[in-house]
């Protein structure tokens, strides 16, 4: 019984003392409240699962006690202890809310059990809601596979698709540049603008591939390329690549980076695509001239990303969705919901976590925890090792 948190409210002290006394020789042991509103400040500071609660007492009455507590305290359990001559006292009771309730002078065994019972009820409100809220989770992952099924063929689809124009367009920019390159065509007019034009279009082509291969890996495990990176040098040029939508917007980009005693050693393309994904994010979230600050900072075995915004923020019901797939609080043209999807995989697949902050009108704040070495670059560690021990085996057994 010491696990149900029990509360007495009565303006009797002498009745209420004694009570508890006999309540407590049955394994109970309940708080006290000689007034409505020392139950209400009580219960402020120490949540209860069950209270006992006497109609009559002066000021705050019973009944006004109960009502406040089923509309700040609804999982609380009330029962109502009444006057033989107020039984109407303990119906009204119940059509607000009340377990029940036990007309005075009580029977300590009856209220012993209502107790039990009021507790009892409780747990299985509770289990009711973690079997609603675990069958929610359920439909919606089982929603997310069946899209993601869907997203396997469209991706293959999209990627072939797109390869084809962007195999024509580097043809295209390849063949002009050789024309360029003719000795008729020396004199021509804007002639290194034209070179800067088509450096460009190449590059664009090939970030474009880049993205029909990151699209195909959100269904296909890519082969990560680990290698040493510098953290500061990877956001500075990332900053680079966004920055036409931050001129857009007035964005400032205030950097704060610590320097990292030990190198990072992960997959860049994949750092890049996360640390482009969380700023496009962020950009998104922020209106204009506003500030995205980018931190980095380090401890003995991580690296820690930060991407924080004074934007809109997220709304609190969705916190826990952003992460899923096609979930999107924009419009449309805007986003296909699958951006923070692919971040959290790409993250998850470097062996770290991301996790995220938000406060409605006040901004978001994402932390990508990275391990300095993931476990791809250990394992080929500890294969070398492997082999030269077996080697140096080898070479003994020879002598």
């Amino acid at each position: 019984m010491n696990d149900i948190r029990l509360l007495l409210v009565d303006d009797e002290s002498d009745f209420r003392n004694a009570l508890s006394r006999r309540l407590g020789r049955r394994g109970f042991d309940p708080l006290q409240a000689g007034s409505g509103e020392a139950c209400l400040g009580l219960l402020d500071e120490q949540p209860a699962d069950v209270v006992v609660l006497d109609v009559k007492m002066p000021g705050m009455d019973g009944m006004e006690v109960l009502r406040r507590i089923k509309a700040k305290y609804p999982r609380t359990q009330v029962i109502l202890l009444t006057g033989q001559a107020s039984a109407s006292d303990g119906v009204e009771g119940i059509k607000s809310g009340a377990f029940d309730y036990l007309s005075k002078p009580v029977e300590l065994d009856h209220l012993a059990a209502k107790i039990k019972q009021a507790h009892e009820k409780t747990l299985r409100e509770a289990e009711k809601r973690q079997e609603a809220e675990f069958r929610a989770r359920m439909e919606r992952q089982l929603i997310a596979a069946e899209r993601l099924a869907s997203l396997g063929t469209l991706a293959a689809g999209v990627a072939h698709e797109i390869n084809n124009p962007l195999a024509i367009i580097r043809e295209s920019a390849g063949w002009i540049s050789q024309l360029l390159k003719r000795e008729e065509l020396s004199d021509i007019p804007c002639r290194e603008d034209f070179h800067k034009a088509l450096e460009k279009i190449a590059a664009a082509v090939e970030r474009a591939k880049k993205i029909t291969h990151q699209l195909l890996g959100v269904v296909r495990e890519p082969e990560a390329c680990v290698s040493q990176v510098n953290m500061a040098e990877l956001v500075d040029e990332t900053v680079q690549l966004v920055r036409r939508r931050l001129k857009d917007k007035n964005i400032q980009v205030v950097q704060n980076t610590t320097a990292m005693k030990d190198p990072l050693w992960s997959d860049p393309n994949q750092l890049r695509q996360v640390i482009i994904n969380l700023l496009t994010n962020a950009i998104h979230a922020s209106g204009e001239n506003e500030k995205i600050f980018i931190t980095i900072s380090s401890t003995d075995r991580h690296i820690v990303l930060e991407v924080e915004d004074t934007g809109v923020g997220i709304p609190e019901e969705n916190l826990s969705r952003i992460f899923e797939p096609f979930f999107t609080t924009k419009s449309p043209d805007q986003g296909t919901g699958l951006g923070l999807f692919v971040t959290r995989g790409m993250v998850e697949k470097l062996g770290g976590k991301i996790v995220v902050e938000s406060r409605l009108g006040r901004g978001s704040r994402f932390r990508v925890h990275l391990p300095r070495c993931p476990n791809s670059k250990k394992k080929l560690q500890d294969d070398t090792v492997s082999s030269m021990l077996k080697a140096v085996q080898g070479d003994r057994s020879d002598d």
